[in-house]
């Protein structure tokens, strides 16, 4: 017996060859360039000029837009998108289930003589609505009551989806319930972005500033592993729950380093041209491409946005890589885990604050220890982190980044803060008096005269802290790879806007309105002491995966939630609901929801894998285990009637006959163990946890075995070895 799918799909997987005969038309980017976007310039040109400037209140300042205007918009997007070959339009928004969801309307209508006319007025453009029954809602609404409204979000602009027979016009949107409640991420990311700019213009009014309002900032860092399509659907474990249930580890992994920031493979390459192309058309500013560490893993990194554009182009970035990679006979895959033994994906957010005149609020500059404004941000920052690390936690929980986070690979679920050795300097400095000096990088003579003079930081850099200070940003790095990023964004602005709302209201006690400079300095100093000293236990500038750090973290009382049995419930904590009520972002029904759609979701995936697991183990591990068994046991026949001497290959039998036995048994015990149920979601995700994930491990552990001991032509899954080396 062979298994010849595994082999086909190997062999063709090696003999893979773009034959498209597809010519790639290379048009200078800076024409490209969010030619699918109809966006500042694109408006400036068709809108009347009053239009335009109600239209630039709205994205500037949260202006909301009457109806006059939504039908001069809507009638000018409408004549944009015909021009580009537009035959429907969509309200595109993030719901709960952690991707988007749309639903197309045709920009035509019947004439009613026999034609039809294009037509698509501001009451289309503003308002939506989607059957909202199957999505997910946590209880804020019976199966039955299924009425849901989008609602344009005029913030983000509008774009142009292309497939090979089609151009859609997509209009993204908040998505609510009947009720006004909160069914998506996008409607609690603007509150909070609404939340903390109030709050940090309490702070900039008493520096004197000519703002009148701040944005949060994102750039998202993307992950990614690339397998070979055939190989992909030859494993039904990954075509199911986009991770391996199975798999032996190979001879060869990462161990050598030789895959981060190596040469990049010319169909992976192509592939990453061709994803970028189609992202710069929509207005993402796609700029880094490089190898990660583990092999078949890769990563794309865009530049800073404003946080709600860039929440939503990071789910952009993700559907056109999907829709990208069978185009060259790749899978993408942003499972946090997809492959045991070898590093997993991430997607390193990183957060920052800017006004609208231009000024990034988390930029030290030259003296950083004069430079009270900053340190009064960073200090809220501290504070956001330390106060708040339990909700910081939850907000990156889930089943699949459980796999991740805590692994000599990624941030531990304890979140501390990486200032670096300037910072950390200046805070001590806080904390005794103060602050007089700020320590300087330098340069550094490489030796030899050829090489420049390199200017040197003042602080290297830590891989290991989940909440890292990185020149002039924080970079949250434990946002999970398939994660949409707008909920963390949401976590983050919050307790940060908490953070500054506190910090204000001390500042205003102690200064008064209008404070002079001296008068200022003399209410920040006192604060800034105040604060370092009550919230410097979250500042970790060590080894994040270290025994002696988790030690510490607990001696220091910082909250260690290392998986989602412990994260999510935290989320419902009586001190986060009133954070959320407070400042507008999710009131209680949403916040429960919330916590409710996110265990369920654990419970599902968790269910699915466990079940998909039976099935590969009993339909196509267990039969290749005996076909391989059987080929021993007449080999053992074949020599013991020729008289040869049996006891070696006999010894093969035995062994491998009892490992297929507790195969056999522990696969049994896990279906068994899937026949369960609870009503309570808490209480299933515990069941599924303490008894069904131990067993799907130890399953696991034989049928890795069973792999490494099988005969290579009988084994039917494609191996580690094959899916992340042949590209």
């Amino acid at each position: 017996m062979q298994n010849h799918a595994r082999q086909a799909a190997v062999q063709a997987a090696h003999s893979w060859k773009d034959d498209r005969n597809e010519k790639v038309a290379l048009q200078p980017i800076e024409e490209t360039f969010a030619a699918d976007v109809f966006g500042e310039s694109e408006m400036r040109a068709r809108l009347p000029k009053d239009v335009f400037q109600a239209v630039k209140r709205t994205t500037n300042t949260g202006e909301p837009l009457d109806r006059p205007v939504a039908d001069v918009v809507a009638a000018a997007m409408k004549a944009w998108a015909i021009d580009h070959g537009a035959t429907h339009f969509t309200h595109w928004f993030q719901a709960l289930t952690g991707s988007t969801a749309e639903k197309h309307d045709a920009l035509f209508l019947p004439d009613m003589a026999g034609g039809s006319v294009f037509n698509f007025s501001g009451a289309e453009l503003i308002q939506s609505e989607p059957d909202a029954s199957s999505f997910p809602s946590g209880g804020i609404r019976a199966t039955f009551e299924a009425r849901g409204y989008t609602a344009w979000d005029a913030t983000s602009p509008a774009f142009l989806v292309r497939g090979k027979n089609h151009v859609t016009l997509v209009i993204p949107t908040a998505f609510v319930s009947w009720t006004g409640a909160a069914l998506d991420q996008k409607t609690p990311l603007l509150r909070s972005i609404e939340a903390l700019s109030t709050q940090a213009m309490r702070i900039l009014r008493l520096f004197g500033t000519t703002a009148t309002r701040v944005q949060t900032t994102l750039g998202c860092e993307q992950e990614y592993f690339l397998i070979d399509r055939n190989l992909y659907f030859a494993r039904p474990d990954l075509m199911t729950c986009e991770r391996t249930l199975f798999g032996a580890k190979p001879p060869k992994g990462q161990q050598m380093e030789d895959h981060y920031f190596g040469s990049i493979p010319p169909r992976v390459l192509a592939f990453m041209v061709e994803a970028e192309r189609e992202l710069y058309r929509l207005g993402v500013p796609v700029k880094t491409r490089h190898n990660e560490v583990a092999p078949g893993q890769f990563e794309l990194a865009p530049m800073f946005e404003m946080a709600n554009v860039a929440c939503d182009h990071q789910l952009l970035v993700m559907e056109t890589m999907r829709r990208v990679a069978p185009r060259y006979g790749l899978q993408c895959l942003l499972h946090e885990k997809p492959f045991a033994g070898v590093n997993g994906s991430g997607k390193h957010n990183n957060w920052s604050m800017a006004t609208d005149t231009g000024q990034n609020l988390l930029d030290p500059r030259v003296d950083t220890h004069s430079n009270l404004q900053f340190l009064v941000f960073l200090c809220a920052v501290l504070r956001a982190v330390d106060t708040h690390g339990d909700l910081l936690r939850s907000c990156v929980a889930s089943a699949s980044n459980d796999h991740r986070l805590g692994a000599n690979e990624a941030p531990p679920a304890i979140m501390s803060v990486f200032l670096g050795d300037m910072l950390t300097d200046i805070v001590s400095q806080i904390e005794k008096g103060t602050p007089e000096r700020t320590l300087k990088g330098g340069t550094m003579d490489l030796g030899v005269k050829a090489l420049p003079m390199l200017p040197r930081d003042s602080g290297d850099r830590n891989r290991t802290s989940p909440f890292a200070f990185t020149g002039n940003k924080f970079e949250f790095r434990a946002v999970g790879a398939s994660q949409a990023v707008a909920w963390p964004c949401t976590v983050v602005n919050t307790i940060v806007a908490e953070s500054l709302d506190h910090m204000a209201t001390a500042l205003e006690k102690a200064a008064g309105p209008n404070p002079s400079r001296e008068r200022l300095a003399e209410a920040i100093l006192p604060l800034l002491k105040t604060t370092v000293a009550q919230h410097k236990r979250v500042i970790f500038n060590g080894d994040g995966y270290s025994a002696e750090w988790h030690a510490e973290a607990e001696k220091r009382g910082l909250p260690i939630l290392k998986d989602c049995l412990t994260a999510i419930p935290a989320l419902g904590a009586e001190k986060n609901r009133v954070l959320f009520e407070k400042y507008g972002v999710l009131n209680r029904i949403e916040l429960e929801s919330r916590v409710h759609i996110y265990l369920e979701k654990y419970n599902k995936e968790l269910l699915i894998e466990s079940e998909a697991m039976v099935l590969l183990a009993r339909q196509t591990i267990l039969p290749a285990a005996i076909a391989h068994q059987t080929a021993l046991a007449e080999s053992v026949a074949a020599l013991k009637a020729a008289g040869a001497d049996v006891a070696a290959t006999k010894a093969l039998l035995d062994t491998f006959s009892k490992l297929v036995g507790r195969f056999s048994e522990k696969l049994e015990a896990l279906d068994e163990a899937d026949d369960h149920h609870e009503k309570d979601h808490l209480a299933h995700a515990r069941y599924l946890k303490t008894k069904v994930f131990p067993l799907m491990g130890e399953l696991r552990v034989l049928g890795d075995e069973l792999e490494t001991r099988c005969a290579a032509n009988l084994w039917p899954l494609p191996s580690y070895r094959e899916m992340l080396f042949i590209k």
